[in-house]
């Protein structure tokens, strides 16, 4: 055997693959996706793929869409006031701004990601002290069950229901929808991991589903962007708009919505109509639903420690609020293409400041990322201000 026959795993399936020698890309015979497997091993892609395989080796009961029942988790505009009561210890779903924040980091596990919690606590900090959202609204998910939000109460601190479970999650997405009316702001962040696995009812373009992994998704299973949609998008009604954001690898269409755009360097855009060919209706019930997420479908986002010595953060995260904190009441043009040129700048050595020293150092491992823009409705985004 010589000690030179080795396995990686797919970069977008999951499956072990065995690598020949000096092989520096292998392609997959059930996906078909390449896998970059030279001696520069990138360690968020091996953790995606290790994931990817836990998920596909899960019974198929525990996902959603899947199997011979059906998940009740859906709501109903017209009376999500009275569905269900609120756990102890969470916020009233009152006030016209509200957030909720999930960072899950899998802590003590080979895919262990370390900047999640450090993302929420950036995000929570950019809404409560620059945009207005009070903190009484917010609502926070985390391993650390909030131990370190200093507005907690010491129950709140230990409450079994902030750990970013599966069903704390989706009890947590009622939270944030319950009684939405016209003129309410809501914003959903995710950091964690995300993974892509074969669409199974038809309304997938390229025949995948996207979906988000809870802490528990080994034993729970994941969720899917089909639920993802119906939970957040399908219930705004008109005059309320949502702001997902979305630091997650494969998390390009998370939300499912019917428009995606598309825009080069030179600044040209495109939206591309992405409304499912089964004709499932994804949009909303009249209000405003825009995701922006880390990366496309088929790519990976960024965990990296190279913000400040030994603490880690989402580049994508990062560079969101870097570029709302430059410029205030930006477009969301001008938002993605600032988020998007930092990253390009940093991955081919242009450029200078902390950000791109930052990301150089990420994409030294070869990694690549393009933030993404998708919305329930088609609208200029060099004309249309970013507000939250």
């Amino acid at each position: 055997m010589g000690g030179r026959t080795r396995t990686v795993r797919c970069s977008r399936c999951g499956v072990q693959l065995v690598v020949p020698p000096s092989a520096r890309t292998i392609r997959c015979a059930i996906c078909h996706g390449i896998t970059n497997v030279g001696s520069r091993q990138d360690p968020v892609r091996q953790a995606v793929g290790f994931v990817k395989s836990m998920v596909n080796s899960l019974n198929p009961l525990l996902s959603y869409g899947s199997g011979g029942s059906s998940m009740s988790y859906g709501f109903n505009s017209s009376n999500n006031n009275s569905l269900w009561n609120l756990p102890p210890g969470y916020p009233p779903a009152q006030g016209k701004k509200r957030a909720l924040l999930i960072g899950v980091s899998y802590r003590m596990r080979r895919y262990e990601l370390k900047g999640t919690v450090n993302d929420v606590n950036c995000m929570r900090y950019l809404l409560c002290e620059r945009l207005g959202f009070p903190s009484e609204c917010v609502l926070v998910l985390t391993e650390l069950s909030n131990a370190l939000d200093p507005c907690q109460t010491a129950e709140a601190q230990v409450d079994p229901y902030r750990i970013p479970t599966k069903e704390n999650i989706r009890m947590a997405m009622r939270w944030l929808m319950m009684g939405c009316q016209a003129g309410d702001s809501l914003v959903f962040h995710f950091s964690g991991h995300g993974i892509q696995k074969p669409d199974t009812n038809g309304d997938e373009v390229d025949g995948y589903d996207e979906a988000l992994c809870p802490l528990d998704f080994e034993t729970s299973g994941v969720i899917v962007d089909d639920e993802v949609n119906e939970t957040l998008v399908r219930p705004l009604p008109r005059g309320a708009k949502l702001h997902a954001v979305v630091d997650a690898c494969h998390s390009g269409t998370i939300l499912d919505l019917p428009y995606l755009c598309r825009f080069n360097r030179g600044g040209f855009y495109q939206w591309e109509d992405h409304r499912p060919p089964s004709g499932v209706y994804k949009g909303t019930s009249g209000g405003l639903a825009v995701l922006i997420s880390g990366c496309d479908d088929h790519q990976t986002s960024a965990d990296t420690n190279a913000f400040a010595g030994s603490t880690s953060t989402g580049a994508m995260t990062y560079s969101f609020i870097q570029a709302l904190e430059f410029e205030p009441g930006t477009t969301y043009g001008r938002l993605l293409t600032s988020m998007r040129s930092a990253i390009r700048d940093a991955n081919t050595g242009i450029g200078s400041g902390p950000i791109a020293s930052l990301l150089s150092k990420v994409f030294g491992l070869g990694l690549t990322q393009e933030p993404q823009l998708s919305s329930s409705e088609m609208f200029d985004i060099y004309r249309k201000p970013f507000l939250l």
